[in-house]
C-alpha cells in the first residue's frame, strides 16, 4: 500500500473536526491500510486519518503488547484515573510535552466488519487512543499545556521549520536495519 504525505502543524485538517464514516467500504479499509503502513514507516504508535490529509474518522493505534487497533467513529465511554506523560506527535515532529490523560478507558469503535467493539484500555494504549481521537477532534497535544509551555514549544517548532515551506512531509519505508 502507499504510503501517504503526513500533515505537519499549520496544515489546517489538522484543526477540523473529522466527519463520520457512514459506511465500511473498500475506501475505508484502504484507508486503515495505509495508516498502518505509513504509521509504521514514520515509526509512530497511533495516526489519525486527518493526519494524511482525509477528514474522515478513522484512526489507528499499535502500542505496548496490546492488539492493533482500527478506530473508526470512536467513542471514550468510560475515563478512570490521571496520568501525566510526555507525548509527541507525526505532526509536529522533534516537540514534546507533558499531558494529562485518563489512565485507562472504556472504548467502543467500529471494525472492519461494520460491527460496534468495546475494549478495556490501560497505560500506553489508552493515552494513545486519546491522542488519536483528540486528532479526529481537531484537538493537538499542544493544547493540552499551559499557555506558556505551549509557546514555548511553537517558538522551537518555527525555529526548527526555518526556511521550510508547506504542511506535508513525505514518509519513507522504514528501515530493516536494526
Amino acid at each position: 500500500m502507499p504510503l501517504r504525505p503526513i500533515h505537519l502543524l499549520g496544515s489546517p485538517i489538522l484543526r477540523k473536526r473529522s466527519d463520520e464514516v457512514e459506511t465500511i467500504n473498500e475506501d475505508v479499509r484502504t484507508l486503515v491500510q495505509d495508516l498502518f503502513d505509513t504509521m509504521y514507516a514514520a515509526e509512530g504508535i497511533g495516526l489519525a486519518a486527518n493526519q494524511v490529509g482525509v477528514a474522515r474518522r478513522v484512526a489507528v493505534v499499535d502500542a505496548e503488547d496490546d492488539p492493533r487497533l482500527v478506530l473508526i467513529n470512536p467513542v471514550v465511554l468510560e475515563r478512570e484515573g490521571t496520568t501525566r506523560e510526555e507525548e509527541g506527535c507525526l505532526s509536529i515532529p522533534d516537540i514534546f510535552g507533558d499531558v494529562n490523560r485518563a489512565e485507562q478507558i472504556v472504548l467502543e469503535t467500529t471494525n472492519l466488519d461494520g460491527k460496534r467493539e468495546r475494549f478495556e484500555l490501560k497505560e500506553l494504549t489508552a493515552r494513545a487512543v486519546q491522542h488519536e481521537i483528540d486528532h479526529l477532534d481537531g484537538v493537538l497535544f499542544l493544547d493540552h499545556l499551559s499557555p506558556l509551555k505551549r509557546q514555548m514549544l511553537l517558538k522551537k517548532w518555527k525555529k526548527l521549520r526555518k526556511g521550510e515551506t508547506g504542511y506535508l512531509k513525505e514518509v519513507s519505508p522504514a528501515s530493516t536495519a536494526g
